[in-house]
């Protein structure tokens, strides 16, 4: 039994299909109880943002579980699976626990160590908790992830990093511009993310007015709203009208995770007007702006793909390993560490516990043998002999028990049940392996192998 998650961000797909797979709670909630009823499957949690959606399960078996959790996704989103696999990643086992610290830590965001997340992983795993669909594997992790992503945000400036990022691309883009403020400037701002939301923070401070779009106007105004609170003019357009937006704004600025270009070159030489410069400025990866439109006369970008190029290469505490990013790395190692370590205590127990029952179990047998073999020995010696054997069983196997205890905690290189199991004779599960989705079978090709399997049997 290990830890399954099998997910997509804003990194691995497109926002209208993750858009698709967004899950309110009571969706959530009825996907987790699905989960669990699958054979496959026993524990079940869903982390459903703007930015991601992943599924955590505790699985039996590897390649059905997948197949089991890519099959309930399909039905709760009404997207085809193949179309799912394209876009799906899969991490096992230890993998799995690296992955989730990793994006509570916010190494894994859109805006690098934004401590929204916290939240959301937080949110997720009550909601799995009141559920009753998250169990003891799920528990521990949860748990791990969360401890994880506070230390990086307490020991670490990681919460600076996105920050940074986007006051580095404002800067660059004014020093162009040849301003040092934004007062009196229109800001056309693409998206409603924690990026976007960034930049349209960054620009008020600035004394820019803000045009907002998005491809859920909802969101939009919500950044809108906060812009009013902050005493800062935001309008709303529909994002459909972003390219005509262009002929009354200064500033340009997309941060969507879009997967075509939300700026076109042809937008550019359509709407922009000729005597008034343009300034664009693209904070995806990959990139919202076509880099064609900086050949437009009167037409600037500042792109976010080469200013992170600058900003590793300026950074010498990246060299020397001790930025933040390396900070926050060096602490979802120690935390994977020790939650792996207690995981593998965790895993030879059932295999300590089942020796232990082998032992007693012959003791008994001896027990019943000397009894019929010496029916002259009374109550009193009999239990005498009982409990001497028991204390011989005991001792011989205190020593090998603690031992593979503290192995199992210090190692992960050998696999110490497996070892228990070949010395002693126990029938014990098997553990799992972690690999990639698209290493994995798909749908078809398992069927065949299977079906060859039954062909092979029956010959």
């Amino acid at each position: 039994m290990s830890v399954l998650v099998v997910g997509m961000s804003h990194q691995s797909a497109p926002v209208a299909l993750l858009e698709k797979l967004s899950m309110d709670e009571t969706v959530q909630n009825t996907a987790c109880q699905t989960l669990v009823q699958a054979d496959s499957l026993s524990e079940a949690m869903i982390i459903s943002t703007c930015n991601r959606m992943e599924v955590y399960t505790v699985t039996n078996s590897f390649h059905t579980g997948v197949q089991d959790v890519v099959r309930i996704l399909a039905d709760v989103s009404g997207v085809d699976e193949d179309e799912l696999r394209t876009y799906l990643y899969v991490r096992y086992a230890d993998a799995a626990a690296e992955h989730l610290m990793t994006v509570t830590s916010g190494l894994d965001s859109m805006v690098v160590g934004e401590q929204q997340i916290i939240g959301q992983v937080r949110t997720a795993y009550q909601s799995a908790t009141e559920q009753g669909t998250a169990g003891p594997r799920i528990h521990a992790l949860a748990q791990s992830a969360l401890r994880t992503g506070k230390r990086v945000h307490s020991e670490t400036e990681i919460d600076e990093a996105g920050s940074s990022m986007v006051s580095f691309a404002f800067d660059q883009a004014l020093n162009r511009m040849g301003r040092k403020r934004l007062d009196g400037a229109r800001v056309l701002i693409l998206g409603a993310g924690a990026m976007a939301s960034l930049a349209a923070t960054h620009a008020g401070r600035l004394g820019g007015q803000l045009v907002i779009a998005n491809r859920t106007t909802a969101r939009a105004q919500r950044v809108a709203e906060h812009a009013h609170e902050a005493g800062v003019y935001a309008d709303v357009i529909e994002f459909a009208e972003r390219a005509q937006a262009l002929r009354g704004v200064d500033m340009a600025i997309s941060a969507t995770g879009a997967q075509d270009f939300t700026i076109t070159a042809a937008d550019v030489e359509r709407y922009h007007v000729a005597d008034r410069e343009l300034m664009l400025v693209d904070l995806s990866l990959p990139r919202d702006i076509d880099d064609a439109t900086a050949s437009v006369e009167g037409v600037d970008l500042v792109n976010i793909e080469r200013l992170s190029k600058s900003l590793e290469a300026a950074d010498t505490d990246l060299a020397a390993g001790t930025s933040p990013h390396a900070q926050a790395r060096r602490i979802v190692t120690e935390e994977l560490n020790a939650y792996a370590s207690a995981q593998r205590v965790r895993d030879v127990v059932p295999a300590v516990s089942a020796l232990r029952k082998r032992a007693a179990d012959l003791v008994q047998c001896e027990i019943a043998r000397l009894e019929q073999k010496h029916p002259e020995l009374d109550e009193r010696q009999m239990g005498d002999v009982n409990r001497a054997l028991k204390r011989v069983a005991d001792k011989i196997l205190h020593e090998p028990t603690v031992r593979a205890k503290q192995l199992a905690a210090n190692s992960g290189t050998v696999s110490h049940e497996t070892a228990l199991q070949e010395l002693f004779g126990l029938q014990l599960e098997g553990s799992g392996v972690a690999v990639d989705m698209t290493e994995l079978p798909d749908v078809k090709q398992m069927e065949a192998a299977e079906n060859k399997k039954t062909e092979e049997e029956d010959a």
